[in-house]
């Protein structure tokens, strides 16, 4: 009889469990003690929860990880990354834990849930695409080039400048380690979430040992600027100045307008006189030409390999025809390349006395009974006449003349002389250069008649003519030719 009872009681206990789990199936919503990632979401319905989650998402996505690349750090928010979890199946379950299963394990989780409750746990990933353009807009600012083992000179002494290690960002694998990392086992309440990203180290060139034999005066070349202008003295010192202390390894190439751009009040230059389309006019930087002839003349003395040079479009002062190196923006640059077996150092300044001077250091390995020496040819004349015109706003007897520059041809010739016998002549460059008119501007208002015949003369451009149609004629005071300013 006890039996039956107990049996009944049992019976009946399980038949109020089933009823209310019923009820509670019929109003869908979690049951008390039910976490997800830290979220209680006991009573919520199904909507509810998800809303939930939706803020508790936002609310992980403005905490901040920390991003490694060497001795740098970049802090990174999650959202920024794309961090979500997206993890309907975290409700599903919560909804279904003690109420999935049959009456025994229902009950079981009831009672778990009441005991020590149960908690949910996310699975959080980031967008590859978003991790990656985090990456390469925010932390390859720090990748650094290897600067190589250098030189200084002081008082015609060397000293050795030690290089330093360069650093480079791996932008794919650092990605991919922030994504393994937010999906291995991450959470949002991690302390101290720190990522290394995958950086590669690049190793400087160059060693004591090997800029020792930087030594030897392998070419040298000085040019005047002494009828320069103030600026333009200013210019050729700047330009020197970021030549000066270059070191080039066997095989490293050397730009001129890279070395002394850009042509700028902060970099240390002025307005003056430059050629424009085979005008003088006033540019910044102006002069800077005269840098890098100087420059050539003593690479070519050194022998090393020229890679690039362009004569100037008009002659210039400073050195003989096809002895310049012109620069004129991005299209016109000196080049050269250290074609020798050993580092090579270069030297630059200006004078008090208006000089510039280029030397080139390194390890003689030529022939000390071989010299060189340079000469320039010159092939033809190019242009260069003279063109009458008139004005008629002018009187009769009036004439005026600019100064022409003779245009030319040359070619430049490097003579290899062995105990003192020539035994090579070689062309180095041919270059042109513009010649300008001399322009002859006669007055003709005034007595028709002499006009007439003035205008016949200049139509026949015969200066003797016009000249003696206005012998008899008082001339008007003539107007000095302007003249042109130095120019690069």
């Amino acid at each position: 009889m006890k039996k039956c009872v107990k049996r009944l009681c049992i019976g009946v206990c399980l038949f109020l469990f089933c009823m209310g789990m019923t009820v509670s199936a019929e109003e869908a919503t979690i049951l008390k003690g039910v976490k997800i990632d830290g979220v209680d979401v006991s009573g919520m319905t199904r909507a509810e929860a998800v809303k939930a989650l939706e803020a508790h998402e936002k609310q992980v996505g403005e905490q901040k990880i920390s991003l490694k690349i060497g001795d740098e750090t970049v802090e990174a928010e999650l959202s920024a990354l794309g961090i979500s979890c997206g993890d309907t199946e975290a409700v599903n379950e919560a909804l279904g834990i003690g109420r999935t299963g049959n009456i025994v394990k229902r009950y079981k989780d009831q009672k778990d849930l009441q005991h020590s409750g149960k908690e949910f746990a996310l699975s959080w990933e980031a967008n590859e695409r978003l991790v990656k353009s985090f990456v390469e807009e925010n932390c390859t600012q720090f990748d650094r080039e290897a600067e190589n083992a250098s030189l200084s000179r002081t008082n015609g002494e060397f000293q050795f400048v030690a290089g330093k290690q360069g650093l480079v960002l791996d932008v794919d694998g650092s990605a991919e380690a922030i994504l393994d990392y937010l999906a291995g086992g991450w959470t949002p309440d991690a302390a101290n979430c720190v990522v290394e990203l995958k950086t590669k180290i690049t190793e400087p060139e160059g060693s004591a040992e090997e800029l020792a034999n930087v030594k030897d005066l392998l070419g040298s070349f000085t040019t005047s600027f002494s009828t320069s202008s103030a600026k333009r003295c200013m210019n050729l010192n700047s330009g020197a100045e970021h030549i000066n202390g270059t070191v080039l390894y066997p095989g490293e190439g050397f730009s001129t307008y890279e070395a002394v751009a850009p042509f700028t009040e902060e970099n240390g230059y002025a307005m003056a006189g430059s050629y424009l389309n085979g005008e003088v006019v006033d540019s910044m930087g102006g002069g800077i030409c005269q840098v890098s002839t100087t420059l050539y003349n003593a690479v070519l003395r050194a022998e090393l390999e020229v890679t690039e040079r362009s004569p100037h479009s008009m002659t210039v002062h400073y050195v003989e025809l096809s002895e310049d190196a012109a620069i004129a923006g991005t299209y016109k640059d000196f080049k050269f390349v250290n074609s020798s077996s050993y580092p090579v150092y270069i030297e630059g300044y200006t004078t008090a006395d208006k000089k510039i001077t280029f030397n080139i250091y390194g390890k003689e390995t030529r022939d000390s009974n071989r010299t060189i020496s340079f000469e320039s040819v010159k092939v033809s004349n190019v242009g260069g006449g003279t063109v009458l015109t008139e004005n008629g706003g002018l009187p009769l007897g009036y004439k005026s003349a600019s100064k022409g520059m003779q245009g030319y041809v040359a070619e430049l010739y490097k003579v290899v002389k062995v105990n003192g016998v020539e035994t090579e002549r070689i062309k180095i460059n041919k270059s042109t250069y513009k010649g300008s008119n001399r322009v002859v501007t006669y007055g003709t208002a005034g007595d028709p008649v002499l006009a007439e015949n003035l205008r016949a003369a200049i139509a026949l451009q015969d200066e003797a003519l016009a000249d003696a149609n206005i012998a008899g004629v008082v001339p008007a005071a003539p107007e000095a030719a302007p003249e042109a300013a130095p120019a690069q």
